[in-house]
């Protein structure tokens, strides 16, 4: 890959890893809000720089996020990222670098600032054959990757010309099982913009049975959605061994069920017991949007089952008087409070 050298010498103009004390100085935070990675919001350990009129973040979180290796050679203080055919020599404190043998000068080394290994975003993305946008309006910078051919196809899905699945967006081709896509963007909760190997550009459903694509910000959407579509049976009555397929009455599993199955095609058993044993444990200090709180009831060890809706609350049904509503997560309830699982 070749990169053109005065772009590499202004990307390069920032902190990568650990300067020498003679090159460690204050730097202001920049007026970046967010940083996105194929419109996936990247989860920084430190705020954003600005050092010389260029934008820093921690090293390690920006390549990785764009499927860079990197190893760190602590004797030298040399560090090597490599990403295909690309690999990037760099050590502190130095004002040089090698992009795959060719040596580059920098106008400002690599250091780290208050303990955070920090380098230019710039220089790391277009290194890495990424595009680097900024927008002025909302104040953030958007990384789209070119060839990171990353997300899996779990199960057949139909590339559409709209992200939609009614006649009006017709399928441009059925993606196979096992085919990896390139994510250019999360649309919103139910559909990923994707782009295939042999550059056919479209979307595909984001619903977590189809692809592998995981981020924060799409399961924070699909946690909305979850809640949302809820919410709209708010005083449905209370039926203990509801009969599936109906949504006139609801017991605690069958409710969960239904959400579940008709906003994210996540299919549950039938049970609260038995949709305890799906997914993942998580600790409370861990839940999000749709996580799954299981509780003790009726004499069973787990006999209840309820959707987390954030802000510590409940969304769920057991009660006659009250049908589906929501509830406070209060003492009463970590009394009685079992086991919390993630399924998305």
């Amino acid at each position: 890959m070749r990169i053109n050298k005065k772009v590499w010498l202004a990307l390069l103009a920032v902190p990568l890893l650990q300067a020498t004390p003679s090159y460690a100085k204050p730097a202001p935070l920049t007026p970046v809000t967010t940083v996105y990675v194929d419109d996936r919001p990247l989860e920084l350990t430190a705020q954003p720089l600005l050092l010389d009129g260029t934008t820093l973040v921690p090293m390690r979180q920006l390549f990785e996020a764009q499927g860079a290796v990197l190893s760190w050679n602590g004797s030298s203080k040399t560090v090597t990222a490599t990403k295909n055919d690309t690999t990037l020599t760099y050590r502190i404190g130095e004002v040089t670098s090698t992009l795959n043998g060719k040596t580059l000068s920098l106008n400002v080394p690599g250091q780290i600032v208050e303990g955070n290994t920090m380098i230019p975003l710039r220089f790391v993305s277009e290194a890495l054959g990424s595009t680097v946008k900024w927008d002025g309006l909302t104040r953030t910078i958007r990384i789209a990757s070119t060839d990171d051919f990353f997300t899996t196809v779990l199960s057949g899905v139909n590339l559409r010309s709209k992200p939609d699945s009614s006649e009006t967006s017709p399928s441009l081709r059925l993606i196979p099982t096992g085919e990896k896509v390139h994510v250019i963007r999360e649309v919103n909760a139910l559909w990923l913009e994707v782009r295939t190997k042999n550059n056919l550009t479209g979307y595909i459903s984001a619903k977590p049975k189809y692809s592998d694509y995981t981020s924060t910000s799409l399961a924070e959407r699909q946690g909305d959605e979850l809640i949302a579509y809820g919410q709209k049976y708010l005083g449905t009555p209370y039926e203990f061994g509801a009969a599936t397929g109906q949504t006139s009455t609801f017991d605690c599993s069958s409710f969960v069920g239904e959400v579940f199955r008709h906003t994210l095609s996540v299919d549950l058993p039938r049970v609260s017991y038995d949709q305890a044993k799906e997914g993942q444990e998580i600790g409370l200090n861990e839940l999000r949007k749709g996580d799954l709180l299981f509780f003790s009831a009726r004499g069973l060890e787990i006999g209840h089952v309820a959707i987390y809706a954030g802000n510590n609350k409940l969304l769920h049904t057991f009660s006659k008087e009250r049908g589906v509503h929501f509830d406070t997560f209060d003492g009463k309830w970590k009394k009685r409070f079992v086991t919390a699982r993630r399924v998305f």
